[in-house]
């Protein structure tokens, strides 16, 4: 995972990369991501770090998913 998190984080158009594991669902790992555009995004799922990580994935046991995209305007603080 860290090797994915620091190779995504060095790509042109990631604003933000992140794992965090559920703290009521133990080995629910939620993957928090902000990307510049959807171009930026599109190439991220063309990279060799990404085709490593999915290769490895019944090895390291990760099963379904659920990925959900949102459209934001300019962040503000609340």
């Amino acid at each position: 995972m860290a090797r994915v998190i620091s190779a995504t984080r060095a790509e042109d158009g990631c604003l933000e990369y992140s794992y965090a594991e559920d703290v009521l669902d133990a080995g629910l790992i939620h993957i928090n991501e902000l990307w510049r555009d959807q171009a930026a995004l599109d190439r991220h799922f063309t990279t060799e770090h990404m085709a490593s990580w999915r290769a490895s994935w019944r090895e390291l046991g990760i099963g379904d998913r659920d990925i959900r995209v949102y459209e934001v305007g300019e962040p503000r603080r609340l």
